[in-house]
């Protein structure tokens, strides 16, 4: 369940069901791997917000009836002015209550430390408060906190998709090994190490971001002052459970 950061943006892959793959697909293919009946469904659908995704995935969610259920949500509503990272709160708090009554183990994401990030850096406080109450929502409910405040591997920009505002193949592999050690399930994933990036003169880097300015930001913003979502229009990549295989993975095989 969630938003742009489950349903992989910032991670394309043509043979990957909606062109993106991302960190829930790179998870579900390594619990695939010992579960021969394994079946998985991504419902997140980019630009929901917290009440969209509860209102729209969270029965849906349940119906299926799942041992695990993956929830990052709030993100979105942070980003806009006057958001209350408490109220948001309460809303996950019921939602996760519900969840792990259903008898599914929860697994909930964090904020990133976005403290050096184009636009995310300016609601790094609220992310902060936010945080800590899905710490307590995770210490009510038993649920598993995949912790990418902590994971300081996220501060390199080449985790980062060149939007700067999802992560990139890199960022979505090294949260899906991040979440794996979470909930304390083997894996063949390994960490992978950024490239060095050369030096860029001033002048490259200022023309970079005025590129960045002009693709990525003045659209973003534009939408919001329009009321828009990246997400209208679109549904969900995996709305009924299936086999994953990754690639390089054959249909029918395991391994």
């Amino acid at each position: 369940m969630g938003d742009s950061f489950t349903e992989g943006i910032g991670d394309p892959e043509p043979a990957s069901p909606g062109g993106h793959r991302g960190w829930a697909d790179r998870l579900a293919e390594e619990l695939s791997r010992t579960q021969p009946d394994f079946a998985y469904a991504n419902l997140a659908i980019r630009g929901r917000l917290l009440g969209q995704i509860l209102a729209e995935q969270l029965e849906p969610a349940l119906a299926l009836r799942p041992n695990l259920i993956s929830i990052s949500a709030g993100g979105n509503d942070l980003l806009r002015p006057g958001s209350d990272p408490d109220a948001l709160a309460e809303q996950l708090d019921a939602a996760v209550g519900r969840m792990a009554d259903a008898g599914a183990t929860v697994l909930l994401f964090n904020g990133p430390d976005i403290r050096d990030t184009p636009v995310l850096g300016m609601i790094r406080g609220r992310v902060a408060i936010y945080n800590e109450n899905l710490r307590t929502i995770a210490n009510r409910h038993d649920a598993v906190v995949a912790d990418m405040w902590s994971l300081r591997a996220l501060v390199d920009p080449q985790m980062w998709a060149e939007d700067r505002l999802h992560f990139s193949a890199l960022g979505h592999h090294t949260i899906a090994t991040m979440a794996l050690n979470a909930l304390n399930v083997p894996h063949t994933l390994e960490a992978l190490a950024p490239g060095s990036l050369p030096v860029r003169p001033w002048r490259e880097a200022r023309a970079e971001d005025l590129v960045w300015a002009r693709e990525f930001l003045v659209p973003w913003v534009l939408r919001r002052v329009r009321h828009q979502s990246s997400g209208d229009g679109i549904s969900a990549k995996r709305p009924t459970p299936g086999p994953v295989f990754g690639p390089g993975m054959p249909a029918g095989s395991g391994e």
